[in-house]
């Protein structure tokens, strides 16, 4: 799927980087090398061996068919790997590696490493993405804009106070992601069931001097079969991907022809239809939906492989060990998309100040009813206003005229109310100044 040469650029070349195979062998590597210093600086196992081992612990140079075909024939995901380790380090080294340790525990902990490194990427961008919506929260926090409930106008807004509602949620995608790393990006190695059995007693001091040189945690309780640390992490994928699908989902609607309030980014040669030259669709943010769908496929995955027989369970694992990698470049795709699509976006003011006049006045039918209803009571303000409104509705007649000759029928034709936009716009400016900090909403 990431190299397709239909969707190659939908997914994020950073992200694709890290999960390679190559890089996912260093990973794995760069485990055995930290496994074997931790166990000779607790005297497990010589010195020379371990220095022997980190040094041979290079991805360059092994040999990836043979272990494709050897990874095959063995019916084992690891065990070549090692056979070529143990071959590059020669004895006595090679009787050294891997002491004590299960495959698990260097899948689970290089995942870690390669998580951490997409979580980087990932918090970086969105970071970036905050930036680009904070500035159009400050731009315009007093564009006119109809709001909108259910795909109908409700009442007035501005655009700032959409925008700045973006920019709350992201903060708090990205926060909450930052929030669950440092449960998530752990060092497994208790050995074959997590109970260090094979360390001589000295199981949990090797797992945190491993920790401490990988710069991970220590999971301190490495049982093989709990996942909820690394399923509650990708969680915040999901979360996130809800987030960026909704504010996609809005730019699309935005920039239907009919409504053209906002419009992604254009420049001559792209192109909307191989058939119709007149189409400007925002395929960027189509493609931001459609990279969070996917994404959001892959959750339920995770949560059934946290279902793990007794203390291992490879069903599981194989399903996991797929996953969260499609789901972190699914992340890291989605994150510079929606930098792409937010990066870009252009505002029509005038078209927003035409749509906000479209229902000929209805939009301020809340704002009539509340200045009526201490002369009338608010029960009896808005049945009175229900009907003007359906008349409108019903005869294009302008709101304020059909208004008019409901307040006739209660003797308050002399009445003035204030209809204008503007003044029905609530707290919105102390909602956009306090909903972020004033260095955030700045252009």
């Amino acid at each position: 799927m990431f190299t397709s040469f239909i969707t190659r650029h939908w997914f994020s070349p950073a992200a694709i980087e890290i999960w390679s195979d190559n890089a996912t062998l260093q990973a794995w590597l760069d485990v055995e090398a930290a496994l074997a210093r931790a166990q000779a600086e607790l005297q497990i196992i010589p010195q020379e061996a371990a220095d022997r081992i980190v040094t041979c612990c290079r991805a360059e140079g092994f040999d990836h068919d043979r272990l494709s075909q050897e990874i095959a024939f063995t019916q084992h995901p690891f065990v070549p790997v090692l056979k070529q380790l143990e071959e590059r380090c020669g004895e006595p080294a090679a009787g050294f590696i891997h002491w004590g340790a299960t495959t698990q525990n260097i899948f689970d902990t290089a995942i870690a490493l390669q998580l951490r490194q997409t979580h980087a990427h990932l918090t970086s961008t969105l970071q970036r993405c905050e930036d680009h919506v904070g500035r159009l929260a400050h731009q315009h926090k007093a564009t006119l804009q109809a709001g909108r409930t259910h795909g109908q106008h409700a009442l007035p807004m501005t655009f700032g106070f959409k925008a700045a509602a973006w920019h709350a949620e992201l903060r708090r995608g990205r926060e909450r992601l930052v929030a669950r790393a440092d449960g998530a990006f752990l060092t497994y190695l208790g050995g074959a069931i997590g109970t260090f059995a094979a360390m001589g007693g000295k199981g949990r001091a090797v797992e945190e001097a491993a920790a401490r040189l990988l710069g991970l945690a220590p999971a301190r309780l490495p049982v093989r079969s709990s996942f909820d640390r690394v399923a509650d992490y990708l969680a915040g994928f999901a979360v996130l991907a809800g987030t960026l699908q909704k504010i996609a989902g809005d730019i699309v609607f935005m920039q239907r022809t009919e409504i053209g309030e906002v419009e992604e980014a254009f420049h001559m040669g792209k192109v909307g239809s191989s058939t119709m030259a007149q189409k400007r669709n925002p395929s960027a943010a189509l493609v931001l939906v459609s990279l969070c769908r996917l994404l959001d496929a892959r959750m339920p995955l995770i949560l059934s492989s946290m279902v793990r027989m007794d203390e291992g369970d490879s069903s599981a694992t194989n399903v996991s060990d797929i996953v969260v990698s499609e789901m972190a470049i699914l992340a890291a795709s989605i994150a510079d998309a929606a930098e792409r699509v937010l990066g870009g976006l252009q505002v029509n003011e005038a078209a927003m100040a035409r749509n906000l006049e479209l229902t000929q006045g209805l939009i301020m039918s809340e704002a009539a009813m509340m200045q009526l209803s201490p002369m009338i009571g608010r029960h009896k303000a808005h049945h009175l206003l229900y009907e003007a409104a359906q008349e409108t509705s019903t005869r294009g007649t302008p709101f304020a005229d059909t208004m008019g000759n409901a307040l006739k029928s209660v003797e308050l034709a002399d009445t003035r109310l204030d209809l204008s936009p503007s003044a029905y716009l609530g707290e919105i400016s102390e909602i956009i100044r306090d909903g972020s900090s004033d260095a955030e909403l700045q252009p």
